[in-house]
């Protein structure tokens, strides 16, 4: 009986054979995964650097808006953004990490105040009783700090909308008067 395979077929010549017959699918599969691959919204906005700046411009314009800012009629945020400045450093670095975090950053956010959610960020803001256009007027004014900033479109919608999604978290404290 003959053999079914002829002798001069190698190990080598297998494995040769193989790796040239994948070789295309190899190429197109990374040349595909270089054209799908989405940036993150973190490398998208540019980074921590880029965040810091952001979240710093930001955060001193809420100082200074009359909505929620030292001029509020809102007696809680008026009297942090009064007499709790000197710790308006340390909330710029945490908001720059909450942002960094959200966004598909390398930077984890972990609230100072434990709450229910995730974020925690129920318990962080329930002393301030931000009501729902308190709220509003904050991402009001992110809005005109990404344009100050010229954040492209479709990274402001995502900011904006990523901030959004902890309203009902934020105004938890707020209780109509």
């Amino acid at each position: 009986m003959a053999p079914l395979i002829s002798a001069t077929i190698t190990r080598r010549s297998v494995v040769a054979g193989l790796a040239l017959s994948t070789a295309p699918i190899t190429i197109f599969a990374n040349a595909y995964a270089e054209t799908t691959s989405e940036k993150s919204l973190y490398e998208r906005l540019g980074g921590v650097f880029a965040i810091a700046a952001v979240v710093d411009y930001f955060s001193d314009a809420l100082v200074k808006n009359p909505i929620v800012g030292q001029k509020s009629k809102n007696p809680q945020l008026r009297k942090w953004h009064t007499k709790s400045l000197e710790r308006l450093p340390g909330l710029k670095f945490m908001r720059t990490l909450w942002v960094c975090d959200v966004s598909g950053g390398p930077f984890k956010f972990t609230a100072t105040k434990p709450g229910k959610t995730p974020l925690g960020l129920e318990e962080a803001h329930r002393d301030l009783r931000i009501s729902p256009a308190e709220f509003d007027e904050v991402a009001a004014e992110l809005g005109r700090t990404l344009d100050h900033f010229k954040v492209p479109k479709r990274e402001k919608e995502e900011v904006l909308a990523a901030f959004a999604a902890h309203k009902g978290e934020v105004t938890a404290g707020y209780k109509p008067g």
